[in-house]
């Protein structure tokens, strides 16, 4: 495999007008940080795919390494590609793994595939489409066993993206047991993240929310990863995703959720 050479790359980005770069990581041998804009987006580690970053991206990795036995492949739906970490590490802990992954950026995936490679037949097909197209058009009929949207960026997402309707296009994705993963970052007063968990909570028979347990105050910035799932996980399970952290953490659900949803 090709590595990349130890310094910046940079491709501008026509979509969004702006530079995406992807740099060294100074402390982490084989590391690269994806930035768009200035903003660090995704960081990879080439030499260790399960080697996850950022805080919020291992919480979202916990509750695919808790769906399955381990080692055991899944079929996984990414509506956010980034720089294709997660779907690196699921490619790394389960093996034969069969993933899609969806970005409405060409520009920013091919940079991504042309200088942070990935390695062998690892199971991941790309497609450049809209998150929310993608659903009926070119990935109609297929199920998935998880389906993971990483695609806000707040309130200011697009109308389409944040619209109630969209949670419920996606169940439609999920197979049987299978579980919808929403990466969702917002300020204080945090009236994104509880109308996201409103939305999810109307059409799913559970919901959690994992974050860092000072976030749940509601003065804090930060990512909240909802989970929506038809086939509940047990009180086992739960406590589970809770020791697996980051540290200090919650996983909340049910009415554990009443002091979150009314501030």
């Amino acid at each position: 495999m090709n590595r990349p050479r130890g310094e910046v790359q940079r491709r501008w980005l026509a979509g969004v007008g702006q530079h995406a770069e992807i740099a060294p990581d100074a402390w982490v041998p084989g590391a690269w940080v994806l930035s768009i804009g200035g903003a660090e987006q995704s960081h990879v580690n080439l030499d260790d795919p399960t080697d996850i970053f950022y805080e919020y991206l291992r919480r979202l990795a916990n509750h695919l390494d808790l769906m399955a036995r381990p080692g055991e492949p899944l079929k996984v739906l990414h509506l956010g590609a980034g720089a294709l970490t997660l779907a690196r590490y699921l490619a790394a802990t389960r093996p034969g793994s069969e993933q899609v992954a969806v970005d409405s950026e060409r520009e920013l995936l091919g940079f991504v595939l042309e200088k942070l490679p990935v390695t062998g037949a690892a199971g991941i097909r790309t497609v450049i489409a809209d998150a929310r197209e993608v659903l009926d058009q070119e990935l109609a009929g297929e199920r998935f066993d998880a389906v993971v949207l990483d695609v806000f960026a707040g309130a200011d997402a697009p109308e389409h993206l944040r619209a109630d309707e969209f949670h419920a296009e996606i169940q439609q994705m999920l197979a049987p047991g299978g579980i919808a993963l929403i990466n969702v970052g917002d300020d204080p007063p945090l009236d994104f993240v509880r109308q996201q968990l409103r939305a999810m909570e109307a059409i799913y028979r559970q919901v959690t929310m994992a974050a860092p347990t000072e976030l749940f105050g509601g003065r804090f910035p930060g990512n909240f990863i909802l989970m929506g799932t038809d086939a509940p996980w047990d009180a086992g399970q739960v406590d589970a995703l809770r020791a697996l952290g980051p540290h200090p953490g919650s996983v909340l659900s049910g009415i554990g959720l009443d002091g979150f949803r009314k501030p």
